[in-house]
């Protein structure tokens, strides 16, 4: 593997840890929301990968060896998805950002062998400082919102192990997916559930100032017969309405948390948003709710839905580390407790 201190874009991070302004780098050759722009310029169905300066960004050849394995859809694919992941888990997504425009055709053909697993790397990169987090303050919150941030500033998200501003990163994908949403949306009627749920979790990541994709979750979920997609469609909503705040919305969460007829995992997905949209306490009711449904089995089965994957820590599903991050915050973190325990 190669070292990422050997990168081209390294230099850059070396002159901003040493007090370079990070606004002369904006828009140049290490500024990956300036190479996904001309990228998206491009028909997607014709992207060139050699066309792309990978090189410039932390293990921007493993990013288009991955890119090139799943295209070429051959058995070596399979697992070529994994090494982006891995660049997300290892707190370097910005070659991972540079890969969403050639996964997406890949994602929306539903002759391609590895459509599924293009769609669920996909907003990998969208997201950042959320593993692990369970709080009312943090879970589902947008820190960066390409439409809105100066173009010189990564936002609060900081920098990443290799010393490049992970705002730039999140930028990057977040304005690839919001620049092909339209052709994202039908696959919240695909056929297979697990690529319903994937897609709601990748459009949550999108801009949408229309409430075009707000739109479609709340009429999806108004069709939709599977539990777990059900609050899938909630939790993306609930997302959604957290980068941009929409009051109907706490409302209809509330309603559906308190519908005794929902499913259980829909009434919980619909606390959790409701929690995270709001800062006035929890009602007694839902506190009944989701202690009464919210037990150890329910939460191994959640997490298939990428939001309580996310939140989950060790020896913790995600659903119990939100019930208590969310209504139990002075009991002792078990994860704090175990690394503790190493030393």
């Amino acid at each position: 593997m190669q070292d990422w201190r050997t990168d081209p874009t390294f230099a850059m991070c070396r002159k901003v840890a040493d007090g370079a302004d990070l606004a002369l780098f904006s828009g140049g050759p290490f500024d990956v929301r300036a190479v996904v722009a001309r990228v998206l310029s491009e028909p997607r169905q014709s992207l060139d990968l050699d066309a792309v300066p990978w090189g410039n960004f932390p293990r921007g050849h493993d990013a288009r060896e991955a890119v090139r394995l799943v295209r070429a859809d051959g058995e070596a694919g399979v697992d070529a998805t994994g090494v982006l992941w891995s660049l997300c888990a290892d707190d370097s997504r910005a070659a991972a950002a540079l890969a969403v425009p050639f996964l997406i055709p890949l994602a929306i053909d539903t002759g391609h062998p590895y459509r599924a697993a293009a769609l669920a790397v996909l907003s990998g990169p969208a997201r950042a400082r959320h593993h692990g987090v369970a709080s009312r303050e943090e879970m589902l919150l947008h820190r960066n919102d390409p439409r809105r941030d100066a173009p010189d500033t990564h936002d609060d998200y900081g920098y990443e192990v290799t010393g490049y501003p992970a705002g730039w990163a999140v930028a990057a994908a977040r304005a690839a997916i919001t620049s092909d949403a339209s052709a994202l949306l039908p696959l919240l009627g695909d056929s297979d559930p697990a690529v319903r749920v994937d897609a709601a979790y990748v459009l949550a990541t999108a801009a949408d100032p229309d409430h075009i994709i707000r739109t479609a979750l709340h009429d999806g979920f108004a069709t939709e017969g599977d539990a777990m997609v059900r609050a899938a469609l909630l939790l993306a909503t609930a997302e959604i309405a957290r980068a941009q705040p929409h009051p109907p919305t706490v409302t209809w969460l509330r309603e559906r948390w308190h519908d005794r007829t929902e499913a259980p995992e829909a009434r919980l997905a619909a606390a959790v948003g409701w929690l995270c949209l709001t800062d006035q306490p929890a009602p007694e009711e839902l506190r009944r709710t989701v202690e009464a449904l919210a037990d150890v089995e329910r939460a191994h089965v959640m997490e298939a839905l990428p939001w309580m994957h996310a939140a989950s820590g060790t020896n913790e599903p995600g659903l119990l580390r939100c019930r208590r991050c969310m209504l139990h915050p002075e009991e002792p973190d078990p994860e704090v407790a175990f690394w503790d325990s190493l030393f």
